[in-house]
C-alpha cells in the first residue's frame, strides 16, 4: 500500500490514507496538489513512477530516503541504511533492517512487523520520521543551505521519475539506418554483425592465427607471441603498438562498444514509443552527481545524437553550463579576481592575462588546481595561480589538506564526503601512506568543487521545471547539460526560462555574487545539432 504525508509549506500536516490501489491513490493526491503541499514519501522513486502513469504531477515533495542519506553522512554515519524503515528504527531503538546492494526496499513491505514489537501503521511512522529528519535538519552546520539541499535533492526525484516516464525523442528507424551503416544488418541472435564480423578476421590474420578481439587474455597472448609485451588491451596502450593488428582491433573495439551499449539489443530494452526511457538515480555518485540503473543516459556517445529527434512541429532545447566548476569555484572562494573573470562568457579567455596570454595555460591551471594535476606544466602554472588568485588557490588546498589529514569535507549546501576507509588508514600509516594521503587529498581536493557543481545544476533544473510552459518537458540530464522538448512555438519562452533559472539557482547558492554563471540554450531539430 502507497502512503504519504501532505505537508503544507508552513509545516503543517495533513495525513493522507488511500486504500492500496494506485489509482486511489492517484485520485486523492489529485484532490489535494491544488492546493500545492509538499508531499512527503518514505520514497518518491517507488510511488511517483506510479502516479505518473495515472496522470498525476506533483509541484514538490520531501524524500526521505534522499534526506536519510544526506543527514546520516552529515551526522558521521555514512552508508548506513537510509530508508524510512531504518530511520524509524534508529529513532525507536530497533533492530535496524539491511538494505541490499544499495537497493531500496519496496514500498509494499516497507513496514512489515518489528521482531521486537507491534506493526506498526505506515502513515505514522512517515510522519515521525519526517517530523526527526526536521529536527535533524535544524542541527546541520548550515540548516538553511542543508535545506536547500534537502529541497533540491527530493525535486530531482520527481524530475528523475518524470524523464523516465517522458523519454526522450528517438527515432527507432534513424537508429537502426544508423547501426546498419556501421555494422552491417542487424545479425542473428549470437552472432556479431557483419563488419564487426570483417574487423575480427582482419585482426586473427595479422596475428596469423584466430583471436578472439573480445578476449582481452587472448589479445596479449596474441602480442607476446609477436615479441610485444602489452600491459593491457586498453585503446590508449594500443594506440603505443606497432603491430598490423593494431588499427582493425582498434576499429573493432569502437563498434562493439556501441553494439553492445547502444545497438539493437539495447534499443528492443530502453526504447518505447519512440521514445528512451533510462532509469536515473539521483545522487548516486558520492558528489551528488546522478547516475544510471539502466540505459546509460549518461554515456550516449556523440554518433548517437542523430538519433535524437524531436516530433513534428516540437524542438529540442538544448542547453548547458559553460565552465561550471571553476566558477563554482570563484563563487565558494569569494576570490575577487577569479570573480571577475568568472563574469565573463569565456572565464579562461578573461584569465589567459595572468598567464602569459595563453588561454590553455588558464585551463590547465585551474583543472590542476581543482583536480589535483601535478604534470608537465601544471606545476609552473600553479605557482601563477597561487599568486594570482590566493583565495580559490588556499580553498582547494585546505580541501585538500582536510583529505590528507583523513577528514571529511562538505559542499556548499552541505553535502558530506565518505570518511576514510579502513583500508586507506592502514595504508597512510605505512610505507605508501605519502601517496595514500595524496590521492585521499585529490579526492577531497574535487569533492568541494564538484559536488557543489551537481548541487547548483540540481538547483537550476529545479527551478527551470516550475518555470516550463505546458506542454514543455525536461527529458535529459547530464551533469551539466539539459534538454527540454517542446512546441515549436514555446522555443523562445523555454530559451528564456532556461536564463532565468540559471541566474535563480546561482542567488539561490551564493546571494549577490558578480560570478555569472552562462547557460547558452539552443533551439534544435536534431540532438547533434546542438553541438
Amino acid at each position: 500500500m502507497h502512503v504519504a504525508v501532505a505537508a503544507d509549506p508552513a509545516g503543517g500536516g495533513g495525513e493522507l490514507r488511500p486504500g492500496g490501489h494506485v489509482a486511489d491513490l492517484a485520485a486523492a493526491v489529485r484532490e489535494r496538489e491544488g492546493d500545492r503541499p509538499r508531499w512527503v514519501w518514505a520514497d518518491a522513486g517507488e510511488v511517483y513512477p506510479g502516479l505518473l502513469a495515472a496522470g498525476v504531477r506533483l509541484g514538490r515533495c520531501h524524500d526521505i530516503a534522499l534526506t536519510e542519506g544526506l543527514l546520516l553522512a552529515s551526522e558521521g554515519r555514512y552508508g548506513e541504511p537510509r530508508s524510512a524503515r531504518a530511520a524509524y528504527a534508529r529513532l525507536r531503538g530497533l533492530p535496524v533492517p539491511e538494505e541490499h546492494d544499495g537497493a531500496r526496499p519496496a514500498q509494499a513491505t516497507l513496514f512489515e512487523p518489528e521482531p521486537e514489537g507491534p506493526a506498526v501503521p505506515a502513515i505514522d511512522v512517515v510522519e515521525e520520521v519526517y517530523a526527526d529528519q526536521l529536527r535533524r535538519i535544524d542541527k546541520t552546520p548550515d540548516p538553511h543551505r542543508f535545506r536547500l539541499l534537502v529541497a533540491a535533492e527530493s525535486a530531482g526525484a520527481l524530475i528523475a521519475a518524470e524523464m523516465s516516464h517522458d523519454g526522450m525523442p528517438w527515432r527507432e528507424d534513424v537508429h537502426d539506418e544508423l547501426l546498419t551503416g556501421l555494422l552491417g544488418p542487424r545479425p542473428v541472435h549470437g552472432m556479431r554483425p557483419a563488419k564487426l564480423q570483417a574487423l575480427a578476421d582482419e585482426v586473427s590474420a595479422a596475428f596469423g592465427r584466430p583471436v578472439n578481439p573480445d578476449s582481452p587474455q587472448q589479445i596479449v597472448k596474441a602480442f607476446k607471441s609477436a615479441g610485444l609485451s602489452v600491459p593491457s588491451t586498453r585503446s590508449h596502450v594500443l594506440k603505443g603498438v606497432d603491430h598490423p593488428a593494431v588499427g582493425p582491433l582498434l576499429a573493432y573495439k569502437e563498434l562493439a562498444r556501441l553494439f553492445s551499449f547502444h545497438g539493437w539489443t539495447w534499443a528492443d530494452q530502453w526504447v518505447r514509443g519512440g521514445r528512451f526511457r533510462p532509469e536515473y538515480v539521483v545522487g548516486g555518485v558520492v558528489s551528488g552527481r546522478w547516475a544510471t540503473s539502466g540505459g546509460g543516459a549518461l554515456q550516449i556517445p556523440k554518433v548517437m545524437r542523430r538519433v535524437v529527434v524531436a516530433d513534428e512541429g516540437w524542438t529540442l532545447v538544448v542547453a548547458d553550463a559553460a565552465q561550471l566548476e571553476p566558477r563554482v569555484l570563484a563563487a565558494m572562494a569569494g576570490d575577487r579576481g577569479l570573480a571577475r573573470a568568472a563574469g565573463e562568457i569565456d572565464l579562461y579567455a578573461a584569465l589567459a592575462q595572468a598567464f602569459g596570454g595563453e588561454r590553455q595555460h588558464a585551463k590547465i591551471a585551474m583543472l590542476s588546481a581543482m583536480y589535483g594535476g601535478t604534470s608537465g606544466d601544471a606545476p609552473k602554472l600553479l605557482a601563477v595561480m597561487r599568486q594570482r588568485f590566493p583565495q580559490a588557490y588556499a580553498f582547494v588546498e585546505d580541501a585538500a589538506r582536510a583529505g590528507e589529514e583523513g577528514r571529511v569535507v562538505r559542499s556548499w549546501l552541505g553535502r558530506t564526503s565518505p570518511p576514510p576507509s579502513p583500508r586507506w588508514r592502514e595504508l597512510v600509516s605505512g610505507p605508501e601512506g605519502a601517496r595514500a594521503a595524496r590521492d585521499r587529498g585529490r579526492f577531497t581536493r574535487n569533492f568541494v568543487v564538484q559536488a557543489t557543481a551537481a548541487e547548483w545544476a540540481l538547483v537550476m533544473m529545479a527551478v527551470l521545471r516550475g518555470r516550463l510552459p505546458e506542454p514543455a518537458r525536461l527529458v535529459f540530464f547530464q551533469h551539466d547539460e539539459v534538454m527540454v522538448h517542446c512546441p515549436a512555438g514555446l522555443a523562445a519562452e523555454v530559451v528564456a526560462a532556461v536564463g532565468a533559472a540559471a541566474e535563480e539557482a546561482t542567488r539561490l547558492l551564493f546571494g549577490a555574487t558578480p560570478v555569472r554563471f552562462p547557460m547558452e540554450a539552443v533551439p534544435v531539430t536534431c540532438y547533434a545539432d546542438a553541438k
